[in-house]
C-alpha cells in the first residue's frame, strides 16, 4: 500500500470541499455548531487562502493513486501547524493517517504545533503516538481551551527538545 500526498490545485478545489462535508459530518460531534442546512448539506468551508497565501498547503491523502482524505498545512516561518486533517474510515488502523502525518512533517522541516479539539480523545491519542514515533517521544503537550482546543503538542522535525 502506498500513502501518497499530492498538492491540491485550484481546480481541484471542489473535490477538497466534497471530501471537508464527510470532515464535517465526523467532527460534528465535537463541535455543536456544525450542522447540515435545509438541502442536508454543511457549509462550505472557506478555502481560497489556500491558493492565494503562501502560508497555506492543501494535500490530497491518496492510497495506490484512490483518493483517501487530506490535510491541510499552515507554515508561517515560526512553525508549522495542521489545520485540518481527514482520512476516509475505510482506512482507518491501516497506518493511512500515520504515514501521511509522517510525510507532512517531512515537507516542514522546523517546529510546529498540532492541536485537537476538546473532548475529541480518539485524535488526541492519534496525534500523541505518530508525533511520539516520529520524534523518539521528544515533545511537548499542553492544554489550551483558546478555541476550545484542549490538546497542543509541539516539537522540532529535528527532534530536539523545546
Amino acid at each position: 500500500m502506498e500513502v501518497t500526498l499530492n498538492r491540491v490545485l485550484k481546480s481541484e478545489d471542489y473535490v477538497l470541499q466534497n471530501l471537508i462535508q464527510f470532515y464535517h459530518y465526523e467532527f460534528s460531534q465535537y463541535v455543536p455548531v456544525l450542522r447540515v442546512n435545509a438541502e442536508g448539506l454543511f457549509k462550505k468551508m472557506g478555502i481560497a487562502n489556500y491558493w492565494t497565501n503562501p502560508e497555506y498547503h492543501p494535500f490530497f491523502i491518496k492510497v495506490d493513486g484512490a483518493l483517501a482524505g487530506f490535510v491541510m498545512i499552515r507554515s508561517n516561518g515560526e512553525f508549522s501547524n495542521v489545520e485540518q486533517f481527514f482520512t476516509l474510515k475505510y482506512y482507518a488502523g491501516q497506518g493511512v493517517g500515520r504515514a501521511a502525518a509522517k510525510q507532512v512533517f517531512e515537507l516542514f522541516p522546523g517546529k510546529w504545533r498540532v492541536l485537537q479539539v476538546k473532548n475529541n480523545y480518539a485524535a488526541q491519542a492519534f496525534w500523541r503516538k505518530v508525533i511520539s514515533e516520529y520524534t523518539g517521544d521528544r515533545y511537548f503537550e499542553k492544554y489550551d481551551a483558546k478555541d476550545d482546543r484542549s490538546s497542543v503538542q509541539e516539537f522540532y522535525t529535528d527532534n530536539r527538545m523545546l
